[in-house]
């Protein structure tokens, strides 16, 4: 027996939703106008009925290729295989100078930061991690850590700061194997701080852009 749409968690539904724009507009089905409008409906309604609605005359529904094409674009990589081509422990050292990591880079199971009047960034967006679980133990003195995750990521703070604090915005997930980062360790004048490097929003449109240009599709004006 089918699942009836109200019968459906409301988050996945939300994301079939989405799922169906993107086919539509990837195929020139709908114009770039009309797939932002109806994105925007989307991540902001919580009716089951609106979500049904706004796919209800488009007639294109996902198939294996944009399944494939969307986990490789939007899914966070984890891959134990990692961790023969990284060291399960890593440590930076910022005095009086910083440090950056951006970019597709393998992420170990552990991670040491000390950070001296000094600073570190750390941007998860497109790094394939090791474990599911990654620790970061950081030592910030008159120094700080910026660390920039994706949505879809969880993180958790357990560090000790006087002085200085840890302003996790990292957002949330129900996922309960998406990647974890546990912020640990110790923070005097100065601080950590934990944001989403893009919005759930503008990650769907550069997937949408992405995967028209596949079909060379120009969008219906």
């Amino acid at each position: 027996m089918p699942v009836r749409p109200q019968d459906r968690p409301l988050d996945a539904l939300r994301e079939e939703t989405v799922d169906t724009l993107i086919m539509n507009y990837g195929h020139g089905k709908l114009s770039r106008e009309a797939f932002e409008r109806r994105l925007d409906e989307v991540l902001e309604t919580k009716s089951i009925e609106k979500l049904t609605e706004l796919t209800e005359d488009l007639d294109l529904r996902t198939d294996r290729q944009y399944t494939a094409q969307k986990k490789a674009e939007l899914g966070i990589r984890i891959d134990p295989s990692a961790r023969a081509q990284v060291d399960d422990a890593d440590t930076i050292v910022n005095v009086f100078a910083g440090h950056n990591r951006r970019g597709a880079w393998d992420v170990p199971r552990a991670m040491r930061m000390i950070n001296v009047f000094g600073g570190c960034e750390l941007d998860f967006t497109d790094a394939r991690f090791s474990a599911e679980m990654t620790y970061i133990t950081v030592f910030c003195l008159f120094g700080g850590v910026n660390i920039r995750v994706r949505d879809g990521m969880r993180t958790i703070s357990k560090a000790l700061c006087i002085f200085g604090g840890v302003d996790n915005r990292g957002g949330t997930t129900l996922d309960p194997n998406a990647p974890l980062l546990v912020i640990e360790g110790f923070c005097l004048f100065g601080g950590v701080d934990i944001r989403v490097k893009k919005t759930p929003k503008q990650r769907w449109q550069e997937f949408a852009d992405q995967f028209r240009t596949m079909f060379d599709a120009p969008p219906r004006a």
